[in-house]
């Protein structure tokens, strides 16, 4: 049995003028997918974010959420949605609980209720000690957990997330990132904007790569590794030089081996292939092998195969930061 589609998108399109910020794009997220849409900033990402959740009207196409139409039924599609924009929609004179019961009743949640589900939100994102504190005083970190809780006050079965941490330090964007994947596993549907490549390697189940308002991948996180694969190859370290077994692993693989360093090589091949040819190279130097590993291709690397584009282009925050 198919799982149910999420979000879909089917042609989408967005012109400001003569520039086209979004260029025909298509895909579906089904249920329960934490879908990561991964591209340099001013690829089209917020825009397509927006054009999803009815906050901006494609030029063309079509969006759906749960096989509704975004543009003829906003109210309903609002009503199980949470948007958390790049910049935070909080408001900076209420304090971290008014905040929350203030979006519950926006959205309709019952008095009671938002009171329960406003504590529970605060706990669930180690803001207890702050929900007396006016949002305005809290932390970068804070703000955005904030913002991330006020989005899911009324408990939507999918949540859109522009950025989630962008500007953050370190811990702060591990712990958010800690929460999110919490709620994948809960089962939620989660639509993630970012330029971090790391953050979509580990939060999300496929990966879609925009390029100048344009997908030019979509595909699971795994899958899209081994896009970026040339040729498998084998890492080992030796105990000693291992520049010395250069030219005897050359004469029995055919393939001239890249020194790592001093006591490290890197074989183009596969484990099975090459693991006989290293044992006795290293054999008969008289010298022991300490680790062989395989090498495994990172998204950092299937994005500059599949793109062209330099990784240093995704490590731009927006505004040159």
């Amino acid at each position: 049995m198919a799982t149910p589609t999420a979000i879909k998108a089917s042609g989408l399109v967005k012109r400001y003028g003569d520039l086209v910020a979004v260029d025909s794009i298509s895909f579906d997220v089904e249920k329960g997918e934490s879908f990561g849409f991964l591209g340099p900033n001013g690829a089209g990402k917020t825009t397509t974010i927006r054009m999803l959740t009815g906050l901006s009207k494609p030029t063309a196409g079509k969006a759906e959420l749960l096989g509704l139409d975004v543009g003829s039924n906003a109210t309903r599609t609002k009503g199980f949605t949470g948007v958390v924009p790049e910049v935070s929609n909080l408001y900076d004179e209420l304090t971290a609980l008014e905040n929350l019961l203030f979006m519950g009743k926006l959205y309709g949640v019952a008095s009671t209720e938002r009171h329960r589900r406003a504590e529970a939100l605060l706990e669930l994102f180690r803001l207890q000690e702050k929900r007396d504190r006016p949002f305005r005083t809290l932390s970068r970190g804070m703000k955005r957990a904030l913002t991330i809780a006020a989005a899911l006050i009324h408990n939507p079965k999918i949540l859109f997330l522009d950025e989630p941490t962008v500007g953050l330090d370190v811990m702060a964007a591990r712990s958010l990132r800690k929460v999110i994947k919490e709620l994948h596993d809960q089962g939620m549907t989660i639509f993630l904007t970012t330029h971090y490549l790391e953050e979509a390697d580990i939060l999300c189940d496929h990966i879609a790569i925009i390029v100048k308002g344009r997908i030019v991948a979509i595909e699971r996180p795994e899958k899209l590794k081994e896009m970026a694969i040339k040729e498998q190859a084998v890492e080992f370290t030796v105990s000693g030089d291992a520049s010395t077994l250069v030219e005897p692993l050359a004469a029995l693989t055919g393939f001239k081996p890249i020194i790592v360093n001093s006591s490290t090589l890197r074989c183009s091949g596969t484990t099975n292939r090459l693991l006989p040819h290293i044992c006795r190279a290293v054999q008969d130097a008289g010298a022991e092998i300490v680790s062989v590993n395989t090498i495994r291709p990172t998204l950092e690397e299937a994005f500059v195969r599949i793109t062209g584009l330099s990784p240093t282009v995704m490590a731009t925050e927006k505004g040159g930061k």
